[in-house]
């Protein structure tokens, strides 16, 4: 049996269940978003990533109702929401202290906000046990804020963000306050909840091992704009510009000038008296134009004498080890003072390291390792 993918940005079939149409956000004369168009669809684990001030959380606070756009509109569900009140969106919000009521229960932090809605009490007792048994906190139930962990703080106020049964979630940097090991279990519980309730949730974070890990799609932003929105691949292997491929993860930026030499072929001149690195691109760019060459750590060979077929090789001399227990890095000066990094897989538990401090090594990769970029 063959698995659909889920991709209803590719359909052009599907409307969209949040769209931002020629958003601006200005407080005074600064301009927190600036005309950004943005689709984000059904069932979506939407993440906005980008640094400090990049605008992505008055995007979030736009769609729960406590900003308005300056200019444009936001659609949820077809409908402007300009209009609604936040207490009357299918939006909730859980926000980064998590806002528990510290002498209310488990279970009564949970059944708060449905005790306010007049639900029955019988259908307010169904609806927690089935909230309490998906974030499997049965067992804390009666216990207060304070007489459980992190991670079951987190988890009980997704829980009662969840219990309204939103259309969309809005995550604040939800993670922000767990240690490293938590926050990577709590990352895989978030996306399995979100799977199970088929809920739109959209996250806030500055975290891109944390974007890339939960999310359908990236939207990567800066200044207010949105750079690129793409599957997590697609942002890593096919960032769009310079600034994307040095955003996300490790990478190895290369500037020079392009010589077209053949079909979706180019000559990268990077240094004076040095043979051209070679490229492929669907990009096309004039002679002379210039360009940047993008090329993850990973992707690059360190070796001690020159491969004979590589498309690229170079060689240089070790300057810095970074050790990083299943990796080891390598910071290689080339002849015209650039540094590269090249990445090896730590395989074994002991292994003597190939290379050291001041060795002269040689650097390789294929024409197709890296991403040609224009800016």
């Amino acid at each position: 049996m063959t698995q659909t993918v889920f991709a209803p940005w590719d359909d052009p079939s599907k409307k969209p269940l949040i769209r931002f149409d020629c958003v601006t956000k200005r407080f005074g004369d600064f301009v927190a978003i600036d005309d950004l168009s943005l689709d984000i669809f059904e069932q979506e684990f939407f993440a906005l990533l980008g640094p400090s001030g990049c605008g992505k959380t008055t995007m979030m606070r736009m769609l729960a109702g406590f900003e308005a756009p300056t200019e444009g509109k936001i659609e949820l569900a077809g409908q402007d929401i300009a209009p609604v009140p936040p207490n009357k969106r299918a939006v909730n919000m859980m926000f980064q202290s998590y806002a528990l009521f510290p002498h209310l229960s488990v279970y009564e932090n949970i059944a708060f906000g449905l005790r306010r809605g007049d639900m029955p009490k019988n259908d307010i007792d169904d609806r927690v046990g089935e909230m309490l048994k998906l974030t499997r906190l049965e067992k804390f139930a009666r216990r207060k804020p304070h007489q459980i962990s992190g991670g079951q703080r987190q988890r009980v106020a997704l829980a009662r963000s969840l219990a309204k049964a939103p259309k969309l979630l809005l995550l604040d940097e939800p993670l922000g306050a767990l240690d490293a090991k938590l926050r990577q279990a709590t990352q895989f519980e978030l996306m399995d909840i979100q799977e199970k309730t088929g809920t739109t949730f959209v996250i806030v974070t500055h975290d891109q091992e944390e974007a890339m890990t939960v999310a359908s799609r990236v939207a990567v932003m800066d200044e207010g704009r949105v750079i690129q929105v793409a599957t997590p691949e697609r942002i890593y292997e096919a960032p769009n510009s310079v600034y994307v491929a040095d955003f996300i993860g490790d990478v190895n930026i290369i500037k020079g000038t392009a010589k077209p030499s053949g079909s979706d072929r180019y000559e990268i001149l990077h240094t004076d008296g040095q043979p051209p690195f070679s490229a492929v691109s669907e990009t096309s760019f004039s002679e002379g134009q210039t360009c940047h060459l993008a090329i993850r750590p990973e992707k690059v060979s360190i070796s001690a004498d020159r491969t004979a077929d590589a498309d690229n090789a170079v060689q240089g001399k070790v300057l810095d080890i970074a050790y990083l227990g299943n990796l080891s890095t390598y910071y290689v000066e080339l002849p015209g003072g650039q540094v590269i990094k090249a990445q090896t897989a730590n395989t074994r538990r002991v292994s003597r390291r190939g290379f050291t401090w001041e060795d002269s090594v040689w650097l390789s990769w294929t024409a197709t390792a890296g991403v040609l970029l224009a800016e």
